[in-house]
């Protein structure tokens, strides 16, 4: 250490109390050009991954990171034995973590291309990587770049691309983690379970022309769906169980997120149950109406770009007819006689057209969800539980996923006939 040019030349510290304008000139100026001097001699002499040896705790030079043996020049560069000895420490403690990252990866030797079989796998990691993250860092100022970062070194390990990792970690966090503030478990249980939905065995490998357009896909794949197979569970007359599956649902996890996404969302649901109770049509000015309590904003309007999803990999165009034939979809959502289907089909069909139709600029998976509910409660069908049909991922282009969320529904909806045999018919709204 000592032999590296920078280290012969530790500046002197100016004798100015803590907070005086003379010391934080000095810090900002000599100090840090001494410690990127510094840095950049270490990267020469021992390689790149000691960069991070300034990552410190809280508000340092660079906030939010693992290593606590370093600060920033005006703590940290005291006399030349102390300064070298910190240096050191720090480099030392960066390196420790990085080994035992590495540990914690190899922990888990997983496979994109058995993807299928490992999601909880995947799941389990990412949730403890974060909790690695926030033990070390101790969620002071900035600590969720630092677990971006982790996450997305975890994932390209596994084979992911870097550039599609860094976009999935982003979306999974969807910058929910805050400054000075440990994230709640169930928090850290929806980032970790998000992002193990969201990866697919062609990940890791690099996409050629541009995407296509996965609305179409959709549109020629609900056609194909063989809907009237799907049985439906139970009879078809009306069931409204003691408790709400979905409002329990939203004060449990939105309300621990964040209590005005929960708010926000338990008034989309009153009134989306008034609308049902009255028999309203399914259209986008109906969902639209829903989504200015989910988002908080007045009048949100039909999208008029081409969305993107899933860290990019499903593109939904857009052309002038396009909000017109999201209404037509909507409308099938209700009864017909010509053609009937089960209650649980049209539900699962009218959330997957939100989904692929996109119409909004963000909270679409809250609206799917909303739009379930409410073809169901226009039929008077309230369950009382909905756990699996939140914090989930379908494809546009795979017509079993369509009969997976059928079956789902059907699941909730047989339990919950099941639950109401005593006839109580109170709501918890």
């Amino acid at each position: 250490m000592r032999s590296l040019g920078p280290a012969q030349r530790v500046p002197s510290r100016p004798a100015a109390p803590f907070g005086d304008p003379v010391m934080s000139a000095w810090s900002r100026k000599e100090g840090t050009l001494w410690a990127d001097a510094m840095s950049q001699a270490l990267v020469e002499h021992y390689g790149r991954w000691t960069l991070g040896w300034r990552w410190a705790h809280d508000e340092g030079d660079f906030d939010g990171g693992p290593v606590g043996n370093w600060c920033c020049p005006r703590d940290s560069i005291t006399t030349e034995q102390e300064t070298l000895a910190r240096v050191v420490a720090a480099l030392c403690e960066w390196r420790e973590w990085l080994e035992s990252l590495a540990r914690w990866f190899d922990a888990y030797p997983l496979n994109l291309t058995e993807i299928e079989d490992q999601r909880i796998l995947w799941e389990r990691a990412a949730r403890n990587l974060i909790l690695q993250v926030t033990d070390r860092t101790g969620c002071g100022s900035g600590w969720h770049g630092h677990c971006h970062q982790v996450l997305t070194w975890f994932l390209s390990r596994w084979g992911v691309r870097p550039d599609l990792a860094r976009e999935l970690v982003d979306e999974a966090i969807g910058g929910r983690f805050k400054s000075w503030t440990g994230p709640d478990p169930l928090l850290v249980d929806d980032v970790a379970e998000r992002l193990a939905l969201s990866l697919w065995p062609d990940d890791g490998a690099r996409s050629a022309g541009p995407a296509p357009d996965h609305l179409e896909r959709w549109l020629a794949v609900r056609e194909s769906v063989p809907w009237q197979e799907v049985p439906e569970g139970g009879r078809d007359e009306p069931v409204a169980p003691s408790n709400d599956g979905a409002a329990q649902d939203i004060r449990a996890f939105d309300g621990a997120v964040d209590p005005a996404r929960a708010r926000g969302l338990l008034a989309a649901l009153k009134l989306l149950r008034a609308d049902a109770a009255r028999g309203a049509v399914l259209d986008f000015k109906l969902i639209q109406r829903w989504q200015q309590h989910v988002m908080g904003t007045p009048t949100p309007p039909f999208r008029h770009l081409p969305a993107f999803a899933k860290g990019g990999r499903e593109r939904y165009g857009i052309g002038p007819d396009t909000r017109a034939r999201f209404d037509v979809c909507l409308a099938q959502s209700a009864q017909d006689v010509g053609r009937p289907l089960s209650l649980t089909a049209r539900a699962a069909r009218a959330y997957l057209d939100v989904c692929f139709f996109h119409p909004f600029d963000d909270g679409n998976a809250r609206s799917a969800f909303l739009t379930l509910v409410f073809v169901l409660a226009r039929e008077g069908v309230t369950l009382d539980g909905v756990s699996l049909l939140r914090r989930v991922t379908f494809q546009a282009d795979e017509p079993q996923d369509a009969l997976t969320l059928t079956r789902y529904i059907d699941t909730h909806l047989a339990a919950t006939r099941r639950n109401t045999a005593s006839g109580d018919s109170q709501l918890d709204l």
